[in-house]
C-alpha cells in the first residue's frame, strides 16, 4: 500500500510548524511504515522546496508561492501538480488531507482523497460561538463534497461535522488518534512537583485560557502554595481585537494569581514530556477541540486531568475514573476538582493508572493504524 498526506504541519528541525495536527499526522504516518506501509508526505507552506527521508516517512516540502492575483487559487492548483506528479510517479494509491480551510477546494487528483476532520474551521466557529467567514465555508465545503470518503477523531467531531456539511454519514469513520505508547512512560508516578498545575496548547480563547485564569484565582485562595505553568504559543483575540491573548489573561489574574503563574511560550515537543510529568494536575478546559493530542499524552503519562466535559472529551474521559469533566463555565467546580486532586495524592494515584489503562485500550497506534490500513483498503479497492 502507498499513501500519501497532504498537512500544512509535521514534527521536524526542517518544518517551521507542528502542533496537534502535524504530531497526530507523524505518529499514524511512522507506524504505517513500520506496518510495510509506503508513506510520503506533502507539507504546504514551507521556505523551500525540499524532499528527505525521517523514519522511513518520504517528506516533500512545498514552497510558498504568492501571485500577482488569486494567491489562495493558484498555489492550491500549484500544490495539486506537484503532488499529482509524485502520486503518478510513486504509484500512490490514496492521499489523505485535513478540512481545516479546506484545502484541497479546487484540486483534482487521479486517486481517491480522504479528509480527516483535523477540525474545519467552519466547526471552531460553530463551538465557539463565532461567525465564520463565507469564503472559509465554501472552500471548505467544496474540499470535503469532493473527498471520497471521511475519518473522525470522535464519533461527536464526525457528527457536527456532517451535521455542518450536510455530508454523507456513511462515509465518516471514526478512527482516534493514537500514541505509540513505549515513548510515554511513567516509572516514576510518585515524583512531582506538588500543587502544579499545567496547562499545554495556545493562548487563544477558544482554548478557555479566560476561564482558566479565573479557576486559577479560585484555587490559590484556598491553597497559597498553587502554581500554574502555561506551555504554548500565544495569538490575537478575535473577540477584542488583542494581539495578546495572554496579556487578556494576565489581566484577570489576581495579585496572588499572577506571582504564582509562569507562561513559558512555545517549549520544543521533545521537552514536554518533562513538564507533563512534574505536573501534579493537568487541566484542559477547552471549548473547541476534535479529540486533544495533550490531553490523552497526560493520561498516558499517568497524570490525573481536569478536562473539559463538552462532546468530544467525554469519548476521552470516564468521569470521575479516569479523570474530570466540568464544563470550562462552571469555575467554582473546575478549582473543586483540582483542590480535589491536589489533597488526596491516593486519588491522584489511582486516577492516573486508570487514565493510562484508557489510552492503553482506546489510543495504541499499533492498534489505530491497523484500523486506517483497513479503512484505506476499503476505499482503494
Amino acid at each position: 500500500m502507498k499513501i500519501g498526506f497532504i498537512t500544512s504541519e509535521y514534527p521536524h528541525a526542517k518544518i517551521k510548524y507542528a502542533a496537534g495536527i502535524g504530531t497526530s499526522i507523524k505518529n499514524l504516518a511512522v507506524t504505517l511504515v513500520k506496518k510495510g506501509v509506503n508513506v510520503t508526505v506533502f507539507v504546504y507552506h514551507q521556505e523551500a522546496e525540499v524532499v528527505f527521508l525521517d523514519e522511513g516517512v518520504e517528506i516533500h516540502l512545498i514552497k510558498k508561492k504568492k501571485y500577482k492575483i488569486a494567491t489562495w487559487y493558484f498555489y492550491r492548483r500549484h500544490i495539486q501538480k506537484y503532488t499529482n506528479v509524485i502520486v503518478k510517479t510513486k504509484n500512490i494509491q490514496l492521499l489523505e488531507a485535513p478540512d481545516w480551510t479546506g484545502i484541497t477546494a479546487f484540486m483534482n487528483f487521479n486517486v481517491p482523497l480522504v479528509i480527516r476532520f483535523h477540525g474545519s474551521d467552519a466547526y471552531f466557529c460553530k463551538l465557539d460561538g463565532r461567525k465564520q467567514k463565507i469564503k472559509n465555508f465554501l472552500f471548505e465545503k467544496l474540499a470535503l463534497k469532493k473527498a471520497e470518503a471521511y475519518i473522525a477523531p470522535t464519533t461527536y467531531a464526525g457528527i457536527e461535522t456532517q451535521k455542518i456539511f450536510e455530508l454523507n454519514k456513511e462515509k465518516i469513520k471514526t478512527i482516534h488518534y493514537g500514541l505509540k505508547l513505549d515513548d510515554f512512560i511513567n516509572d516514576s508516578q510518585n515524583v512531582y512537583d506538588r500543587n502544579t498545575i499545567l496547562y499545554i496548547g495556545t493562548i487563544i480563547r477558544k482554548k478557555g485560557v479566560l476561564e482558566l485564569a479565573e479557576i486559577f484565582n479560585k484555587v490559590i485562595e484556598s491553597n497559597p502554595e498553587a502554581k500554574l505553568i502555561l506551555i504554548g504559543s500565544d495569538s490575537p483575540d478575535i473577540k477584542t481585537s488583542y494581539t495578546s491573548t495572554y496579556s487578556l489573561m494576565e489581566n484577570l489574574f489576581s495579585t496572588k494569581a499572577k506571582k504564582q503563574s509562569n507562561y513559558l511560550g512555545k517549549v520544543p515537543y521533545t521537552e514536554v514530556q518533562n513538564y507533563i510529568k512534574k505536573a501534579h494536575v493537568c487541566v484542559f478546559p477547552s471549548f473547541a477541540e476534535t479529540l486533544g493530542m495533550v490531553t490523552i499524552e497526560s493520561m498516558a503519562l499517568q497524570k490525573p486531568v481536569v478536562n473539559t466535559s463538552i462532546g468530544w472529551a467525554q469519548e476521552l474521559i470516564d468521569d470521575g475514573v479516569n479523570g474530570f469533566l466540568v464544563h470550562p463555565r462552571q469555575t467554582d467546580e473546575y478549582a473543586t476538582k483540582i483542590l480535589e486532586l491536589f489533597n488526596n495524592e491516593k486519588l491522584c494515584i489511582e486516577i492516573g493508572k486508570a487514565a493510562r489503562k484508557k489510552v492503553e485500550e482506546l489510543f495504541d497506534i499499533d492498534n489505530n493504524a491497523e484500523m486506517n490500513i483497513e479503512y484505506y483498503n476499503s476505499i482503494i479497492k
